[in-house]
């Protein structure tokens, strides 16, 4: 127990830092620093950490693919093809009870396969629907909550940063994790719907019908004009990965190029738009690595002094079997992501959670990478919920940055609430069923 005190020590020390407010990529990496001294750590291991970087960092292809994808995000929010299509989605189902709420969901799915980043989702969303919602008489908790969880859906359907992150910290398949995240995104997806339906049944005053339907055009000609451009990009994306044309960093590129096209189209690709998401794309993508190159030190700093040690001798003590041991493992991820963000959490958590993952027998018949497969993406829904939890959810802060001042962040609190028990749901389906994960990858690589 003596030889666990240094490593508890470093958690501790973790949680101080990071509450602090201090950026969390310089906490992780001076922890880590700090420990490695403390710990009597030789310096050699030290140097071997610096090699670590550069060759899991600096010289990784894979993770080119991120600021390609931001990059693909931010052009193709700033190209006004989501504006056009909830136009067409409000005309095609606002006539119904709560079908300008299933018109947000529908976006939302649509705008995650094609973008990928949450905060651009969310702050599109509500600056479109949220007036129209509250305009139309919504139950304000129905509208918040609709907005924020369809928002989220970004990091978890393909193309996802996430995932490609997920992927490079298991090693294990990112085309793959890809197409294992398709059906868990769509049965989110159809679980907010249905939730709004049931709600416009048993509730009709919180979902009404919408009162202000533009009628003008042809609905069909409409829909297919603004769902031509999302699904091209998508296709491109998913579709080079599928067939085994691209690698996710090619198909990322691709991606890239495509939305500049479809930018150009709708003459939205000018100086200004391009400028202003080559910042944003530079922003987030120094925020991510800087995340992982602190994680990088922590994590290793960590493992050296036998905190991963102290981790599985701590689950094996309490002897939960396999489901227990996961649902241990998942539970503490989600509370975790009531006061981290996501890049944190895969970044120290992965590392140190996957090797007991592996070593565990569900009974299942399947291979260790189809279980650390699986395994990733019950994390990676894990984690969507960490945007919606407060305090520190970060799609509850976009809303409250472009909601009107009636909406408080009390309103917001309460109308993600449902949304969240949806998502653990979800998570509980994955967990009885890892067919809902496996069956895409399997069909398409043959595993």
């Amino acid at each position: 127990m003596i030889e666990y005190i240094i490593p508890l020590s470093m958690v501790l020390c973790l949680l101080i830092g990071i509450f602090s407010g201090y950026p969390v990529a310089f906490v992780l990496g001076g922890i880590g620093i700090l420990f490695a001294f403390i710990g009597g750590l030789p310096f050699a291991f030290l140097k071997i950490g610096v090699s670590r970087i550069f060759a899991g960092v600096i010289e990784n292809w894979l993770l080119l693919a991120v600021p390609l994808f931001v990059f693909m995000g931010a052009m193709l929010d700033k190209s006004g093809l989501a504006q056009n299509l909830l136009y067409s989605l409000e005309r095609a189902l606002g006539s119904k009870r709560g079908g300008l709420a299933i018109s947000v969901a529908i976006l939302g799915i649509i705008m995650a396969a094609s973008t990928g980043i949450v905060g651009a989702s969310v702050v599109m969303l509500s600056t479109l629907a949220l007036p129209i919602m509250l305009r139309e008489k919504y139950k304000p908790e129905l509208a918040v909550g609709v907005i924020a969880a369809s928002g989220t859906l970004g990091i978890l359907i393909p193309p996802s940063i996430m995932l490609v992150l997920v992927g490079d910290i298991l090693q294990i398949s990112v085309g793959e994790l890809f197409l294992g995240a398709i059906i868990p995104g769509l049965l989110l997806g159809g679980l907010y719907i249905g939730y709004i339906i049931f709600i416009a049944l048993t509730k009709p005053t919180y979902a009404p019908v919408s009162t202000s339907v533009r009628a003008e055009g042809s609905l069909a000609l409409a829909l297919l004009r603004d769902l031509f451009a999302p699904l091209a990009l998508i296709l491109t994306v998913l579709g080079s990965i599928a067939t085994g044309m691209a690698t996710p960093t090619e198909a990322a590129g691709l991606g890239a190029i495509c939305a500049m096209i479809l930018a150009a189209i709708n003459r939205k690709l000018t100086m200004p738009t391009l400028s202003s998401c080559v910042r944003e794309t530079g922003n987030t993508s120094a925020m991510i690595l800087g995340v992982l190159v602190g994680a990088t030190i922590f994590s290793m700093v960590f493992k050296g002094l036998k905190g991963d040690k102290m981790i599985e001798n701590t689950i094996l003590f309490f002897d939960l079997g396999a489901y227990g041991t996961l649902g241990i493992l998942l539970l503490v991820i989600f509370v975790m992501g009531f006061f981290l963000e996501w890049v944190e959490i895969s970044f120290i958590v992965l590392p140190l959670f996957a090797p007991i993952v592996a070593g565990l027998d569900f009974g299942l018949g399947i291979s260790q990478e189809q279980q650390l497969l699986w395994f990733a993406m019950l994390v990676a829904v894990n984690l969507q919920t960490s945007f919606l939890t407060p305090p520190f959810g970060y799609s509850l802060f976009y809303i409250k940055g472009v909601a009107p001042p009636e909406i408080s962040i009390r309103t917001i609190y309460r109308g993600i609430v449902p949304f969240v028990a949806l998502q653990l749901f979800g998570l509980a389906l994955l967990i009885i069923w890892p067919s809902i994960v496996l069956w895409a990858p399997d069909a398409v690589f043959g595993n």
